[in-house]
């Protein structure tokens, strides 16, 4: 008996040298590498000239530290949206940047010389602006390795920073715009306050935290009043901060509200209320002032509306105590009966409301609190006292002079520093601002702005519409050392600021050859010019808040270097509302007249699998340097582009081994693909109106694809597009496409219609796959694209695909839609089928499918046997079936019919068919096989 003959050399397996194993924090270095030694990004530009620019203005990140999860969030986004807008056509240039300024660098560096026990006042001030400069570049550096190292491309050599002499030069620029318009103005005004950093601080500068504040219920006396029945009676009033009461000034009511003249009658034991006195209290708030005040009984002798005490003049309960003003009381439609006594207790230097009606009817704005938070000198009684302690002895001197009326705690939300974690205070102090409201019309241009501006998501426009129409001026000086300077010198003789376009110009061009450090080391007459002298003039030493520094980046990253302005998108996170969006905004509406950018694109902050915050206390801190060297910087990628980055996303070790799981399906489809078109060649390509239905609907399913990635191309809405294309990979090619189209490709004459028409589609679906998912998995894509054409042209220098109009067949996709569905059905009995046991392969099935008339057409009997992968198909009409009946038949009600195929098993393509055994010279192969053997075609196959 002669030897049966060893087939397996001539079916064509898939052969590719892309690996399994992606390997990623191995080979991810290597390829950054090589695209610095051949100049990807340099070639990128250079293919893009003529194209129209695509401009992302980089928001900047702090040069402080190692990046953290959410700059590798923000980043890979951005990059994300660079790339598809340069390979759908743009010239994406995009230009990284840093900010370098500000309190958090100056704090490291004062924190090295409180170790070294070095007072920071006696460190010249061009000394320890040179240590932090160096600080912050030691910073960039490390951050810029580890942006690139997570596959970001950009204009790396010629980054920007807001410590770059041109930049500094520019931001004194733009700060000598709103001078010479008239919108800068120096004013007394209260700030948001820390005390331990010893500066204002901005909105985004601030957080808030529970806080335990004392409460005290203090009585005012009443010295006159055009109600005469009040007089000798006392207004209530409530307040968390009785630090502020030694700036006191008047007392506001609600013009509306009811207010009763109370006679106390009784009152508890402990209680600081006297039987007989008389107070003046919110009909509404009386219940609860009982309560707080331990009155026991008590009778309401008439009331009034709060504008009929407009008029009413009290004494400071520590009148006698150094506290002698007139305390008068004023109406205010901001107070409220939410809480406390309805009065409210007036101190102009301690809050906006209250400083805006103090300057209203004329108040004094006493300064009583200095920069650290103390009690200034000539503040009685509580001089040199912090005001975070003042609360036991402003109370003991309120209950000896007979003022405190009642005393409690409350814990509720309260402004603190987001570097030191210190509580803030309001505090009236000499700053510089910019008007919102004069005749620049900043804050109603920045509102329309706002409306002709894209917001992605378009709940953003409500958000910083509605902080732009509420804030108050902004302050934009800060007392420190580390920034640039408000370059500005004020006349001693009037006070006001010396607005000189030739002085500005000066300031401008001295900075730009030596930075901003020329107006600490030059004299003020080189800026003030020969005919004025210097000491007629204050030279102003504050420096500018680092949200006007980089609110002004637009003006020293695209002016200054010819690049389109507007920018095109600012992405940042949707904290930046009040943060960089904000003040972007409103520089470049005061100087300029509309917003830097046309679109505005926000994401959600990252939180652990739990859906808490990071923090090293909690031991849930994902660091990006930890993924990228466990997983690869693509696995982060990809988590970023499969999430809804509207949203807060979440990371931790189990999501990280979803990606990867992720990851390896999409690089498996890249690999089959790959190795399935090995050999292949322009010569084999099939017109698609030649190809088979299943080829057309593939066709179909990329035209569909495309669309959507270039819909989020325009719109920057890229949610679900990656988990789309994901599922595409594992749904609709690994799962369905393939799976049928195995056979043709291993089995099929290579000269065969069928298998040339499949591997047309490989061939399409490579270029396509490759190009799309290039954004995202870097590094992968071009391991996949050199695997095919090799290294010499990267992926990063193609776009995507032109998909031809005509590859859409909508009517085709609604066919092969109910081809799929019966198509479960019949997959669902061949698993029944198997856990039976009778079945191991489906290739040893065949299947009975009773159709209704309408599924009867789709297919013949030899298709339905290739999409159903099994060796025989039949199809009966049943008349009375519908559709609708095989959609969601379970295996049990089914009346697909599973059966043993008849026939024997084919050595070369394993199916089981009668004509087995019949072939001349191959008894073992069906007659398409003996064919394909004879041909002499896969000699290739056994070659290899």
């Amino acid at each position: 008996m002669s030897e049966t003959r060893d087939y397996r050399d001539t079916v064509f397996l898939p052969a590719t040298s892309f690996p399994m194993r992606g390997d990623l924090p191995k080979k991810e270095p290597g390829m950054l590498e090589r695209w610095r030694k051949a100049g990807i990004w340099q070639q990128l530009r250079a293919r893009s000239q003529g194209r129209d620019k695509f401009i992302l203005h980089d928001g900047p990140p702090y040069a402080n530290g190692h990046l953290h999860i959410g700059h590798a969030l923000n980043k890979i986004l951005k990059d994300v949206v660079n790339r598809t807008r340069q390979m759908a056509g743009y010239d994406g240039l995009y230009v990284p940047g840093w900010d370098c300024h500000g309190l958090p660098i100056e704090w490291k560096i004062e924190e090295e010389y409180r170790k070294s026990g070095r007072d920071k006042d006696a460190v010249p001030v061009l000394q320890f602006r040179a240590e932090c400069r160096a600080y912050a570049a030691h910073w960039m550096a490390v951050q810029s390795e580890e942006f690139q190292r997570l596959g970001v491309f950009g204009a790396w050599e010629d980054r920007y920073a807001t410590m770059d002499f041109p930049s500094e030069a520019a931001i004194a620029g733009e700060i000598g715009k709103f001078l010479l318009n008239g919108a800068l103005y120096r004013g007394l005004r209260p700030v948001m306050w820390s005390p331990v950093e010893k500066t204002a601080l901005a909105e985004a500068e601030i957080e808030y935290h529970d806080h335990t504040s004392t409460t005290v219920t203090v009585r005012f006396p009443v010295v006159r009043s055009p109600v005469s029945d009040i007089v000798g009676a006392a207004i209530v009033i409530w307040t968390t901060t009785p630090w502020t009461m030694p700036g006191n000034r008047a007392i506001a009511c609600g013009p509306e509200f009811d207010y009763a003249l109370v006679r106390i009658d009784s009152v508890a034991e402990g209680s600081r209320a006297r039987p007989g006195e008389r107070i003046l209290v919110a009909i509404a708030l009386l219940p609860q002032l009982c309560e707080a005040a331990g009155i026991a009984t008590h009778h309401v002798l008439r009331l009034f509306k709060g504008a009929d005490l407009y008029g009413t003049v009290c004494a400071h309960p520590l009148r006698g105590r150094g506290y002698d003003h007139d305390v008068p009381v004023f109406t205010a439609a901001y107070v409220t009966t939410d809480a406390g006594t309805g009065f409210v207790h007036i101190a102009p230097g301690h809050g906006e409301e209250d400083f805006d009606l103090g300057r209203k009817h004329g108040l004094e704005i006493p300064e009583t609190v200095g920069d650290d938070g103390s009690f200034n000198a000539w503040v009685p009684l509580f001089a040199g006292l912090h005001v975070y302690k003042a609360a036991d002895a402003i109370c003991a001197a309120l209950q000896e002079a007979g003022g405190l009326l009642a005393r409690g705690k409350l814990v509720h939300s309260y402004p603190h520093s987001w570097r030191s974690k210190a509580p803030l205070i309001f505090r009236a102090t000499p700053q510089w601002f910019i008007r919102m409201d004069g005749p620049e019309q900043i804050r109603a241009r920045a509102l329309q702005a706002i409306a002709e501006t894209d917001f992605v998501p378009d709940q953003g426009r409500n958000r910083i519409g509605s902080m732009i129409a509420a804030r108050p001026d902004w302050c934009i000086s800060r007392q420190r050392a580390w920034g640039v300077p408000i370059p500005v010198f004020v006349e001693r003789a009037s006070g006001q600021p010396l607005r000189d376009p030739e002085v500005v110009a000066r300031v401008v061009a001295a900075f730009r050859e030596e930075g901003a450090d020329a107006w600490y080391a030059s004299p003020p007459g080189r800026f003030l010019g020969p005919d004025r002298d210097p000491a007629a003039y204050e030279q102003v030493m504050d420096i500018v808040d680092v949200w006007f520094e980089s609110g002004s980046s637009h003006a020293f990253v695209l002016d200054a270097r010819g690049l389109p302005w507007p920018a095109d998108l600012y992405l940042e996170g949707s904290d930046q509302h009040r943060g960089w969006f904000h003040s972007s905004l409103l520089e470049s509406v005061g100087t300029r007249g509309r917003a830097p950018f046309e679109a505005v694109l926000t994401h959600g902050f990252v939180l652990d699998e739990q859906g808490r915050k990071m923090s090293k206390s909690l031991g849930n801190v994902t660091a990006p340097q930890e993924v990228w060297d466990q997983y690869g910087a693509d696995i982060l990628r990809l988590w970023v582009m499969v999430s809804d980055t509207r949203d807060d996303l979440r990371i931790g070790p189990e999501i990280l081994k979803q990606q990867a799981e992720l990851y390896r399906r999409l690089r498996n489809t890249l690999r089959w693909i790959l190795g399935s078109l090995d050999g292949w060649t322009p010569g084999e390509h099939v017109p698609e109106a030649e190809m088979p239905e299943l080829e057309r609907w593939v066709l179909h399913r990329l035209w569909e694809m495309d669309a959507q990635i270039r819909s989020a191309v325009d719109t920057y809405d890229w949610t679900g597009v990656y988990p789309a294309l994901h599922a595409f990979c594992a749904t609709d090619l690994s799962a369905f496409y393939f799976d049928i189209r195995k056979d043709a490709i291993y089995c099929d004459r290579p000269d065969s219609l069928r298998r040339r028409a499949a591997r047309t589609v490989l061939d399409h679906l490579h270029r396509c796959l490759t190009t799309w998912l290039a954004p995202v998995l870097v590094f992968t894509a071009e391991e996949a694209w050199a695997a095919r054409f090799g290294g010499e042209c990267s992926i990063h220098l193609q776009d995507f695909p032109d998909i031809p109009q005509r590859w859409r067949d909508d009517a085709l996709a609604e066919r092969w839609k109910r081809i799929r569905e019966l198509r479960r059905g019949v997959t669902l009995q061949l698993e029944a089928a198997r856990q039976a046991g009778w079945l191991k392969s489906s290739l040893q099935a065949a299947v009975l499918l009773p159709l209704s008339a309408d599924d009867a057409s789709l297919l013949t009997p030899e298709e339905w046997a290739e999409v159903a992968i099994v060796s025989k198909a039949d199809v009966t009409e049943d008349p009375d079936r519908q559709p609708a009946d095989d959609a969601q038949a379970s295996p049990e009600r089914s009346p697909i019919a599973i059966s043993a195929a008849p026939g024997d098993k084919c050595a070369r393509c394993w199916k089981v068919l009668p004509e087995v055994g019949q072939q001349p010279g191959h008894p073992t192969l069906c007659r398409r096989c003996a064919d394909a053997v004879d041909s002499g075609l896969v000699c290739r196959a056994a070659a290899e």
